[in-house]
């Protein structure tokens, strides 16, 4: 496994450094604590607007095609993502391009322009983006799910913003945001490929030392507490309904969160999952089904979702109630246990074979979980999940008054699906 180097520049800057000597490529990734949770509700989706004007156009490299060109030139790759809670921006390219990865990063997050022309243009793609989003009901349906779950605040609120925000946002509203949330002591910069320590340290104070080391993030703690169950329905006709089932969870730093994690793999978590087999294989209710734990700094849940024939609805949910409630009820067999732990860190491997997943994940653990395990510690919190503990957990979370059924479907009376969750 990689063994990570950290280290802290004078403008306090975290620079962390995996090297992967198998491959000849490098990822340079820049992560900013940023992103929609520290939006008012007036500028919801500035953030995911900024990362889109981030390659439209620096001092140095007037427009996209300048910056486009000269990645093109070295046959790299360079994108950025937005979420709740951190905003990232990365290149990836042969390790003898490095350089150039500093050199561009540093140049976008400290000397875009933000020219009102570029800002008009972009309004529309990001619309279009929206509307993209809306056409999608696998995609919408989650988003629906937050919305539920947190309700009308900074974290319940899509990333991407309303249509009529992204209509209204000014040019001033980026300068006044990026000074309050990019500051060195507020990112860090995560190299990970066929990476030298001391050359990324170099690189890193020649290109990032004027990053200004403070800003003016505030963060307000978002706890979920949840006394009766809530159902959504969104109106569309759809040749198949889609819909989540969940429940507030665990946060990043909860010491059941590796827990969770291990009962979301049991119940739909590859083909052999139980969701899977129940749903689809069993019953041909459906194409996907799967379950998944998020994690936020102070928050997260669980949440099981499908996509199902619209005269099956009602038995599809019934499915993942009872599985849902088996877990509470009876203690997970030891094969089952030990498949859900070898799947959880067979793909965890996988993933670490890609230096943009590894520079990902470095950039999460250092800007949410604020502490950086090495992959054997996490495989190793992983094999210490015990049956008795899902079950504790899975009888903690999985309580009426705590499910949330977020649908999307030709369906117009709530209360057919209160009765499922309430039976």
């Amino acid at each position: 496994m990689y063994q990570h180097q950290l280290t802290t520049l004078k403008n306090g800057l975290r620079l962390i450094t995996i090297p992967m000597p198998q491959v000849e490529s490098i990822t340079v990734m820049l992560g900013v604590g940023a992103g929609s949770r520290y939006e008012s509700k007036r500028i919801n989706g500035l953030f995911h607007f900024i990362e889109h004007m981030a390659f439209k156009g620096t001092k140095k490299r007037p427009s996209t095609l300048a910056i486009a060109t000269e990645v093109d030139n070295v046959g790299g790759e360079f994108n950025a993502f937005t979420g709740k809670e951190r905003t990232a921006y990365f290149i990836k390219l042969a390790a003898k391009h490095q350089e150039l990865a500093f050199d561009l990063l540093a140049d976008i997050v400290q000397n875009s322009l933000f020219k009102k022309e570029e800002i008009e243009r972009e309004r529309g793609v990001i619309i279009e983006e929206l509307n993209l989003f809306e056409d999608m009901p696998m995609r919408k349906v989650g988003d629906v799910f937050i919305r539920l779950l947190y309700g009308d605040n900074s974290m319940g609120r899509d990333v991407g913003g309303k249509k009529e925000n992204i209509r209204r946002i000014k040019r001033e509203d980026f300068i006044r945001e990026i000074d309050h949330l990019y500051f060195s002591q507020n990112m860090v910069l995560v190299v990970a490929g066929k990476v030298n320590q001391e050359k990324a340290k170099k690189l890193a104070n020649q290109y990032f030392s004027n990053l200004k080391e403070k800003g003016k993030k505030q963060t307000k703690a978002v706890k979920l507490f949840q006394k009766v169950s809530k159902v959504k329905l969104v109106y569309k006709k759809t040749e198949q309904a889609h819909f989540c089932l969940g429940v507030p969870g665990f946060w990043y730093s909860h010491p059941d969160r590796f827990v969770m994690a291990v009962l979301a793999t049991i119940l739909g978590e590859g083909m052999s999952s139980r969701l899977f087999i129940q749903i689809r294989e069993k019953r041909g209710l459906c194409y996907y089904v799967d379950c998944s734990p998020d994690f936020y700094t102070d928050s997260g849940y669980l949440v099981a979702r499908a996509g199902v024939k619209l005269k099956k609805i009602e038995e599809a949910i019934e499915v993942v109630l009872q599985e849902f409630n088996h877990l509470a009820n009876k203690k997970v067999g030891g094969r089952e246990l030990t498949k859900a732990k070898e799947l959880i860190k067979g793909r965890f491997i996988l993933s670490l074979e890609d230096s943009q997943n590894v520079a990902g994940r470095y950039t999460n653990l250092a800007l949410l979980e604020k502490k950086i395990r090495t992959p054997e510690e996490v495989m190793k919190l992983t094999d210490k999940v015990t049956s008795e503990e899902i079950q504790r957990v899975a009888k903690t979370i999985f309580k009426p008054n705590k499910l949330n059924l977020a649908v999307i479907g030709p369906y117009q009376k709530e209360k057919r699906f209160k009765k499922l969750l309430s039976s």
